[in-house]
C-alpha cells in the first residue's frame, strides 16, 4: 500500500507493507481521511502516535470499505462501509480498525463527510455529554466554533436543547456558522471578545486554550464545567482560584487519541446511539472546507495551517 509518510518533518507518499488484521480487527480500504490538528503536531514531532499505531503515518479518522476481517470479527463483513477514529495510520490506502470502534456509514453519506465525521463528533459528544453532562435548557459556550470539533459541538449542543453561544474569529465565517447552528436550535455566534457579555455558562467547550481560560471561569454559572480539548491559542493560563471555588466550577482536560480501546469503544457506542441517527437523517452535517488527494497531502496540510476554514479538510485515496 501507499501512505502519507512523515520523513524528517516533510510529507511523502510512500510504499509500505500492507497491514494485516488481527483478532477483532478490520482491514479497511480507505476512501477518505479527515485532517486534524493532531496530525499537524505529529508532523512537527510534538504528538507521537500511541503504541500500536504507525509512528510515521498520520491520520486519526477515516472512512472506507472493509477489505478483510481478522479472526473473531462478528459485526462487519467484507464490503461494508465503515468509519472510525484510529490512533494513527488513517492517511493511507489501507488501515487497521478494531471493529469495536468502527461505525457503519449511513446510506446517503458521502465519503468526504464520513471521513471527517468520527474524530470531531466523537470528541465533541464525549466532552459535552459524557464529561460535562450537558442537559436540556443549559447554556453552553463553544470556542473556535468554525473548526471541525466546534461545528460538531454547536450542532450537538443545540440539538440537545441547550442555548449555545459560539465564538468565531474569522468574521467571514460567522454567518455560515450561524446558519448551521440555526438548523439545530438556538445558537448565538459572536466574535471572540464578545463572549464575556453573554454568560453565565453551564458548560464551556474550550478549543482555543490559555487565552480564554480566565474569562471562561469568570463567566461560569454556579456548578459550571469547562472541558479543555484544544490549546491552539496557547497552553498556559493564569487563573484566580478563588473565583473557581466561588463558582463551584470544574475544569478538566481531555484527549481521545491515547485512550485505551475500552474507553474509545464506550465513546463510539455513545455516538452510534445518539449522533449517528442525526447524521443519517441529515439533522447534523460535516461541512467540508476542501478535498485533496493523498498525493497532495503537503498542500492540504498547508491549507489547514493557514486557518480560516469552515469545517473539515479531507484527504481522498
Amino acid at each position: 500500500m501507499r501512505a502519507v509518510t512523515i520523513v524528517d518533518g516533510a510529507l511523502e507518499f510512500q510504499e509500505h507493507p500492507d497491514p494485516e488484521p488481527g483478532h477483532g480487527e478490520l482491514l479497511v480500504g480507505v476512501r477518505a481521511a479527515g485532517l486534524n490538528g493532531a496530525d499537524m503536531m505529529q508532523r512537527n514531532g510534538l504528538y507521537p502516535a500511541p503504541p500500536g499505531s504507525p509512528a510515521d503515518i498520520p491520520g486519526l479518522e477515516l472512512a472506507g470499505e472493509v477489505a478483510a476481517t481478522g479472526p473473531g470479527v462478528s459485526r462487519f463483513a467484507v464490503g461494508d462501509r465503515v468509519m472510525a477514529i484510529v490512533g494513527g495510520g488513517g492517511q493511507a490506502e489501507l488501515a487497521i480498525v478494531h471493529e469495536r470502534i468502527a461505525l457503519p456509514v449511513p446510506d446517503g453519506v458521502g465519503w468526504s463527510a464520513a471521513g471527517g465525521f468520527p474524530e470531531v463528533f466523537t470528541t465533541a459528544h464525549d466532552a459535552l455529554f459524557s464529561q460535562c453532562q450537558l442537559t436540556l435548557g443549559e447554556r453552553a459556550l463553544v470556542h473556535g466554533a468554525a473548526g471541525g470539533v466546534g461545528i460538531a459541538g454547536i450542532q450537538l449542543a443545540a440539538h440537545a436543547g441547550a442555548h449555545v453561544v459560539a465564538t468565531v474569529r474569522n468574521p467571514g465565517l460567522r454567518d455560515a456558522v450561524a446558519e448551521i447552528g440555526a438548523s439545530c436550535g438556538v445558537v448565538d455566534v459572536c466574535e471572540p471578545d464578545a463572549f464575556s457579555t453573554k454568560g453565565p455558562f453551564d458548560v464551556v467547550l474550550e478549543l482555543v486554550g490559555g487565552p480564554n481560560l480566565a474569562t471562561d471561569v469568570q463567566q461560569l454559572a454556579s456548578g459550571g464545567r469547562i472541558a479543555v480539548i484544544g490549546v491552539g491559542g496557547g497552553a498556559s493560563a493564569e487563573l484566580n482560584l478563588l473565583t473557581l471555588m466561588g463558582k463551584r466550577g470544574r475544569i478538566h482536560g481531555s484527549t481521545l487519541r491515547a485512550r485505551p480501546l475500552e474507553d474509545k469503544a464506550t465513546a463510539t457506542r455513545a455516538v452510534e446511539r445518539s449522533v449517528l441517527p442525526l447524521l443519517e437523517a441529515g439533522s447534523v452535517e460535516v461541512p467540508i472546507a476542501a478535498e485533496y488527494p493523498m498525493t497532495d497531502a503537503t498542500v492540504a496540510y498547508e491549507h489547514f495551517a493557514g486557518g480560516g476554514n469552515l469545517g473539515k479538510i479531507v484527504l481522498l485515496a
